[in-house]
């Protein structure tokens, strides 16, 4: 008689069991995933710096790099360019050549419209003077006594200008103005204070304007106790009332 055996049939696994193990190895796969991606990133990161680097040194050593950076870049324009102002005219130092020529090609003689002599810059700036210069200057025609008693200040003057701070045009104007003025009022004697400045420029302007003026007998620098060598002392020609007169009707 046949004897039948059978083997114990195996055990299902436990669910719980199962689950555990799967959880596991998900875990683990996370982590690896993890560790990858920062490996990744610290390598990139890696890469960056080398190649900032690799240019900084190319960079360096290049010198034709910056001509190609500055490539397409126009320079400006002359008119575009900001240019520093000229030089004040008060200021401007004149070259004694090219004044003696301005100076001979310009004359003397009276504005056709208004009568006011006109007077020349330039023939001011051919007789340069310091500023601590002593001023003088009469016409032959002139007595000594009264040219005597104007420098030693005892002529009396009613009218003065004082040109400090002026420019060379705004102190020609004054003058021109100061001995229309005395002329009209029939006065003879004006005072100008020029100050000494830089150079003493102004000062020669004031000079060589006088000498040209044809209503000017003499001038001086003033005494001590009216100004010294700062200001001058003016005489100047009495006209003819009716002279004045019309003057008066021109200002």
């Amino acid at each position: 008689m046949k004897k039948f055996t059978s083997k114990p049939s195996a055990q299902p696994a436990s669910p719980l069991t199962a689950s555990s193990a799967m959880q596991a190895s998900l875990a683990q796969l996370a982590l690896d995933l993890k560790h990858q991606a920062a490996e990744a990133v610290k390598q990139a990161a890696a890469n960056a710096a080398r190649q900032q680097q690799e240019a900084q040194e190319k960079a360096n050593q290049d010198p034709g790099l910056f001509r190609a950076e500055m490539a397409g870049i126009q320079p400006l324009k002359p008119n575009d360019r900001v240019l520093p102002p000229p030089p004040s005219k008060r200021l401007a130092k004149a070259d004694p050549v090219l004044v003696a020529r301005r100076a001979a090609a310009e004359g003397f003689g009276q504005d056709s419209e208004t009568g006011v002599p006109v007077i020349s810059d330039t023939r001011a700036a051919l007789n340069p003077v310091s500023a601590e210069a002593h001023l003088a200057y009469r016409q032959p025609t002139l007595p000594l006594r009264i040219y005597t008693d104007l420098k030693a200040g005892k002529l009396r003057w009613y009218e003065a200008v004082d040109l400090h701070g002026c420019t060379i045009d705004q102190a020609r104007e004054g003058i021109l103005e100061l001995i229309g003025l005395a002329l009209c009022q029939q006065q003879t004697v004006v005072k100008i204070v020029h100050g000494k400045g830089a150079q003493g420029l102004l000062k020669t302007y004031v000079n060589g304007w006088l000498r040209q003026h044809d209503q000017v007998l003499a001038f001086v620098s003033a005494p001590d106790n009216q100004g010294g060598t700062g200001a001058v002392l003016v005489l100047l020609k009495k006209i003819p009332l009716d002279h004045t007169l019309a003057l008066r009707r021109r200002s």
